[in-house]
């Protein structure tokens, strides 16, 4: 059984942070919300108390036993965690005369800590809380303050608890608390006794392992989309179960220039067994007069479903159906507050299981997109894959802002190639995380030669993040971008304009629609 450490989740932004810092130094965790605890197993060899928008002052305040916690395994508590360990076990917790959010300088007052070996004495860290500890009580010490309070970190007393307790005012897993990795990694090895069991090849092999367990010997289905979660999962089932996997790749209309043909030919050098499936003009027509971006998610997702399920329906012996979800897809359906507010449809899309009646394998639920890339270079995908930008699941109708028409399509389909040709061409596609144009559906006055014209507008969008939780527009180049904008307008008849969208996720979205 793989040694993990448990997460538990107050609402914080930075929970999944957390997570992802401690996974980079090879060691599994798993991130459940506070109402929703796993059974404390041997193989949990240490628990992190999360942040949270919530004051522990508040009448119904996010909480756990925190005893129990103590008597089972070592603790750190990060900002609320903190305040909760303070609040729970003698301390006091006040409303904060002085708001700290943003960087600050930590002076560390028990150098000698085993948290904090090697760590700089004076340090720079984050700070995003509206209370403040002012007494940690007669169980624990003080071991660190900052500038603004007296209190940013602190320990349990020797022999109070069976456990060794540790407290952080402060966010050691974002970028900006420069030794936060220093200190996790000395929670993790020191305190913990965790080993980098995490790898990407013990994941691959205790996976395959845990496959042939489940499936045995019978039929799998699953939906190739081209990207990357699916190839993996694709080869993890391959290396698993054989001759047992059937793929389906369905040509919705949507994708982009030349990607059915490209796909179809990886796929078969790597030795998939893939059914391609031209379906566009299904598509298109269920799209015809629909421009609320909603409904065409809608649409396409149920168009989807029934153009997989005739395909299934030619293999009554398949048994399983695989699904390339991911970890973040986990979180977000046990978060602290339910599944999130629906900003649009997720483009997995769902309602399969239950039509086609057929036990579910997600060979990838435990990791990250950044660990889906990991996985997949251990299996040897293809870079034209592996490295492949995220791409919705709806395609290019959620790039088409208002009505999507075939004429449209190849409209778009035309800039955006050019647009991510010019990016391999310089040397920028692996720099960017997602990029793609958008037809928008405004048409502006422009002069070509000697004549006025009117017609489209094309935004381009590229964007740098890690997972798509959160991302920064890519500051390309001007003569890249001169020189793409010059192209699309030259060589894609009914565009006369190009524009960059420079917004960030939050507060926009990386997808228009």
């Amino acid at each position: 059984m793989t040694e993990r450490i448990l997460i538990i989740d107050f609402g914080s932004q930075y929970t999944q942070l957390i997570a992802r810092r401690i996974r980079e130094s090879e060691v599994y965790c798993e991130i459940y919300p506070y109402h929703h605890l796993p059974s404390l197993t041997e193989d949990i060899k240490g628990v992190i108390l999360s942040g949270s928008p919530s004051s522990v002052k508040d009448k119904n305040a996010p909480t756990v036993d925190v005893l129990q916690l103590l008597a089972f395994r070592p603790v750190l508590g990060v900002c609320y965690g903190a305040q909760l360990l303070a609040h729970n076990l003698g301390g006091v917790v006040e409303k904060s005369r002085i708001r700290e959010y943003g960087r600050a300088q930590l002076h560390i007052t028990q150098k000698d800590d085993v948290l904090f070996n090697d760590v700089q004495d004076v340090c720079q860290v984050w700070m995003s809380h509206g209370d403040t500890i002012q007494s940690v009580g007669d169980k624990f010490e003080t071991i660190a303050t900052s500038e603004n309070i007296p209190i940013a970190a602190f320990r349990s007393k020797a022999g109070v608890f069976a456990n060794q307790v540790y407290a952080l005012q402060f966010h050691p897993e974002v970028y900006h608390s420069t030794e936060g990795h220093k200190i996790l990694n000395n929670f993790l090895f020191k305190i913990c006794g965790c080993g980098r069991t995490w790898t990407p090849g013990s994941f691959v092999e205790q996976t395959v392992r845990e496959l042939r367990a489940k499936i045995g010997n019978e039929k799998v289905i699953l939906a190739l989309s081209g990207g990357v979660d699916s190839s993996v999962a694709a080869l993890l089932l391959e290396e698993a179960i054989g001759e047992n996997l059937i793929c389906v790749f369905v040509d919705n209309g949507l994708l982009r220039k030349y990607e059915f043909e490209t796909v179809m030919r990886l796929y078969e050098e790597m030795g998939l067994q893939v059914t391609g499936v031209r379906a566009a003009h299904r598509f298109l027509q269920e799209l015809k007069g629909v421009e609320d971006p909603e409904t065409k998610r809608k649409i396409i997702g149920r168009v989807f479903i029934e153009v997989f399920e005739h395909e299934a329906h030619k293999h009554p012996e398949v048994k399983w159906l695989a699904q390339g979800t991911i970890y973040p897809d986990v979180i977000e359906s046990i978060s602290v507050k339910g599944p999130s507010a629906t900003i649009k449809s997720h483009h997995n899309v769902g309602g399969l299981p239950e039509r086609l009646k057929l036990k579910i394998v997600e060979p990838l639920r435990n990791l990250f997109k950044d660990e889906v890339r990991k996985a997949g270079k251990e299996l040897g995908l293809v870079p034209e894959i592996l490295y492949r930008h995220p791409f919705p699941g709806p395609g290019l109708a959620v790039r088409i802002l208002g009505e999507v028409t075939a004429e449209k399509v190849q409209l778009l389909q035309e800039a955006d190639h050019i647009f991510i040709e010019n990016l391999k061409m310089y040397g920028l596609y692996n720099q960017v995380w997602q990029a793609g144009a958008i037809l928008t559906p405004i048409r502006s006055v422009g002069v070509m030669g000697d004549e006025r014209t009117y017609e489209n507008v094309i935004a381009l969008r590229a964007v740098n993040s890690t997972d798509g939780m959160t991302a920064d527009w890519s500051q390309l180049p001007y003569d890249f971008l001169a020189k793409t904008s010059n192209d699309i307008i030259n060589q894609v008849r009914g565009v006369n304009r190009v524009v960059y969208d420079i917004s960030s996720k939050p507060p926009a979205t990386i997808e228009w629609e």
